[in-house]
């Protein structure tokens, strides 16, 4: 998914990590603890949905590399992980494909938009099921239990499937939106868009070091996750 110099990556995650660690206090550190089993979750799946996607597209890529499976190991990046815990914006490894190995009734165009999609998806479903599961510990353990170590780790993985799920579909390189945004542009328009590709790698990356990303992503994440929690007070 990210094809520039890592090493770059490294300094800059590394001074966000340096800088993020060092203003936070114990409820802080403590807050980043709960929230890794989150992390974790959300980059698996999503990756996980990428290759599964891919695989049933008729791509046995994903399957070659080992990515159809649900073990973080195989899914995990380090730079994404990190960034995910800090700013509850990330990535894992990049799955692999081979487009033309897309077999079905769907365009290679099509094809490529159902792989993009599939994750941010998955994300969504995830911080579902988790809303669910909040409120049944809540209906049965009683409104205490949303503070608990569990109930808390609950509610991070919440949000990060969120973030990690709405980041992924704003609509530029290399994030999944602008493969889905692609499929749907007329021919001049993908053609002037792959033309670009350059240009938006350069505003990803200042989006993403000023923290700019984070500012257009936070308002939808609060929504969702307060409609969410709509849901959860509707079960309880």
């Amino acid at each position: 998914m990210f094809n520039f110099d890592r090493r770059t990556l490294y300094i800059i995650v590394g001074a966000v990590l340096i800088f993020a660690l060092v203003s936070m206090g114990t409820e802080g550190i403590m807050g980043l603890l709960l929230s890794l089993p989150g992390v974790v979750i959300a980059i698996t799946f999503h990756e996980f949905a990428h290759a599964w996607t891919a695989y049933k597209l008729g791509d046995n890529t994903p399957m070659y590399q080992g990515r159809l499976n649900l073990n973080p190991l195989s899914h995990i990046d380090p730079i994404g992980l990190a960034m995910l815990i800090v700013a509850h914006f990330g990535w894992g490894r990049p799955v692999q494909i081979n487009p033309n190995n897309f077999r079905g009734k769907y365009s290679i165009s099509a094809s490529e938009a159902i792989v993009s999609v599939a994750g941010p998806l998955a994300n969504f479903i995830v911080a579902i099921i988790f809303a669910i599961i909040y409120a049944i510990i809540i209906r049965f353990a009683g409104l205490q239990s949303a503070f608990s170590t569990v109930g808390l780790i609950i509610q991070y993985t919440i949000i990060l499937n969120i973030g990690l799920g709405v980041f992924n579909l704003i609509p530029i390189p290399p994030l999944d939106g602008s493969k889905i945004l692609m499929h749907f542009l007329p021919y001049n328009g993908k053609v002037w868009f792959e033309s670009k590709q350059y240009i938006f790698y350069i505003v990803f990356l200042i989006l993403f070091i000023t923290g700019i990303a984070g500012d257009i992503v936070a308002p939808i994440n609060n929504f969702l996750y307060a409609r969410l929690m709509d849901l959860v007070g509707m079960l309880i």
